[in-house]
């Protein structure tokens, strides 16, 4: 048990459910609250073991994974395999921490969490109810519910049509419905909104757009529905490694189509790397920031567990 609260976001489902997103929203959240916070992140898809503390200047994706490299632009990250060890590496560090923001690791239980969060893709729900490999959830859902204190159901992107929380383009699963009466905790609704400046900068043009996250299609449709002319899309698996060849094929296809190359953060934190091979395709993209929305009621709940989890950690 770490002597700092412990704040965790997390899936039932493996990927795709916007936790990256909302793990920066809840950081911003707490710091704005007054919260010095650290994130301890598993580190997936990097090399590094850790305890090791991301930096941007030296550390590329490939070492401490994409997600980290894309949350330490928000707050100091720390990655580590055993997260008790990543923890006892926070609460040791002279910058005095208080607040462990954990991204990822529900299911894990070596870390004792002050609050629990899930996040769930209001879109795909839970797919078939079975567990991985034979479905998507990473163990059966009754067992989870018992040790989550809090639901926010992602409804995906906005298109501009209806509040906070909703998509035009993708009614709600009922799965996520369903939740509502099996689960007696806050369930609260978020959408992912894309920067607007970003997304009037690209439509005067065509966009061919490439993406390796868990579900890439989820990106190209948002930027069909906010208006983008996207003349090819290009998938690759969640975490592509980009190589050479990658980069000279989106590169010719760009120049072909005479459009620009669009992606997401995700993938662009894993271009920012001293990697001869990408410099070329890095500076040649445009990357979509994107953010949580919560509707002002279900931002206010949210707050409020908030503060409960770190009532007694901030000094006065």
């Amino acid at each position: 048990m770490s002597p700092l609260p412990v704040i965790c976001v997390g899936n039932f489902t493996a990927g795709g459910t916007g936790k990256t997103p909302l793990t920066r929203y809840i950081a911003e959240t707490l710091m704005r609250r007054g919260a010095r916070v650290a994130i301890l992140s598993r580190g997936y898809g990097g090399s590094v073991q850790g305890p090791h503390w991301v930096d941007l200047a030296t550390d590329s994706a490939a070492q401490v994974g994409d997600e980290p490299r894309l949350l330490a632009g928000t707050a100091p990250v720390m990655v580590a395999r055993d997260r008790v060890s990543g923890a006892r590496a926070i609460e040791a560090d002279p910058r005095r921490f208080t607040c462990i923001l954990m991204d990822d690791g529900l299911q894990n239980r070596s870390l004792m969490k002050t609050l629990r969060i899930a996040v769930v893709d209001g879109v795909r729900g839970f797919g078939n109810g079975l567990v991985i490999p034979a479905g998507p959830l990473r163990a059966p859902l009754d067992g989870q519910l018992e040790h989550i204190d809090a639901i926010i159901v992602n409804h995906g992107a906005r298109t501009g049509v209806g509040g906070p929380g909703h998509s035009r383009s993708a009614p709600a699963h009922p799965d996520a419905h369903a939740l509502a009466t099996n689960f007696r905790g806050p369930l609260l609704a978020a959408s992912i909104a894309a920067d607007v400046e970003t997304i009037a900068a690209l439509k005067p043009g065509p966009v061919v757009a490439f993406a390796g996250i868990a579900v890439p299609a989820k990106f190209f449709d948002m930027l069909r529905h906010l208006g983008v002319d996207v003349l090819e899309v290009h998938a690759f698996a969640d975490h592509h490694a980009f190589t050479a060849e990658d980069g000279r094929h989106l590169l010719d296809r760009a120049a072909a189509c005479g459009a620009r190359l669009v992606t997401t953060e995700k993938d662009l934190a894993r271009l920012q790397q001293p990697a001869p091979h990408l410099t070329a395709l890095a500076a040649a993209i445009t990357a979509v920031p994107v953010r949580v929305v919560l509707s002002s009621a279900d931002a206010a709940t949210l707050a409020h567990l908030l503060d409960d989890a770190i009532e007694g950690a901030i000094p006065a």
